[in-house]
């Protein structure tokens, strides 16, 4: 585990204080393929406060997706430099980062990812019990988390009982259950119609008004437009970076 420093614990400090919860300095990704090299990312920087939504969007191939999986501490960088609510987590190893992923990050996915076996409320406390929460605690935190997207009625209910809406609630609840630092949704409305998918960006909106930090990755314009801000990533490098303007 990296040592450390006092200047190291000064800096971690001084992000905390002004409300950064993800930082990058040159983070770059560089993926060995047989004999070629593939620059995934070029030297990211990148800051994203406490409270903020943010919408990272590109084209295939641009690099979001590598982005994605190194704020979501599922991979490391190949050099640079990253810190997660205060921690120097870029370098990590395995272990850690797993630590790091269940206790900071909620993840929100495309396909919901939900184990089709078990009802809504146990879907909600896996976070818990991964992390060794009490059982009793943990089945409080589930319903709460439930409540928070509406769906507290449907908590004994398996998958295969909900609508997609319903199932990417279900996916939200568990995603906001350990009080992450920021939600990482990746195509949240990807396989839901266009209506219902307009409503689990209204969910959205008022998770970030409650003071949620939501980090969306997307390709489609019209989703990322429900975000207060636009990373727009090309060629591994950040092409623009700009506010969203809310009429």
């Amino acid at each position: 585990m990296p040592v450390e420093t006092p200047a190291t614990d000064s800096y971690r400090e001084d992000l905390v204080s002004s409300g950064v919860v993800i930082k990058t300095e040159a983070l770059a990704k560089v993926y060995e393929m047989g004999s070629e090299q593939v620059h995934a990312l070029r030297g990211v920087d990148v800051e994203i406060r406490k409270g903020e939504y943010v919408a990272i969007m590109g084209p295939s191939g641009s690099g979001k997706s590598t982005l994605m999986n190194l704020i979501g501490c599922l991979d490391s960088p190949s050099s640079g430099k990253y810190w997660l609510a205060g921690r120097l987590v870029s370098d990590l190893d395995d272990d850690e980062l797993a630590y790091i992923r269940n206790k900071e990050i909620g993840f929100v996915f495309q396909t919901f990812n939900l184990l089709p076996r078990a009802t809504a409320l146990h879907n909600v406390e896996l976070p818990l019990i991964y992390n060794g929460t009490r059982a009793e605690e943990r089945i409080e935190k589930a319903k709460k988390a439930l409540q928070h997207v509406d769906l507290l009625d449907r908590m004994t209910h398996k998958p295969n009982e909900l609508s997609g809406g319903q199932r990417q609630r279900v996916a939200i609840a568990r995603a906001l259950v350990n009080s992450p630092s920021i939600v990482l949704a990746d195509e949240p409305t990807g396989n839901l119609d266009s209506k219902t998918g307009e409503e689990i960006m209204a969910l959205f909106e008022n998770l970030y008004r409650q003071g949620n930090t939501i980090i969306l990755v997307t390709h489609e314009h019209d989703i990322a437009q429900h975000a207060h801000r636009i990373i727009f990533i090309r060629d591994g490098k950040i092409a623009s970076d700009e506010a969203v303007s809310k009429k």
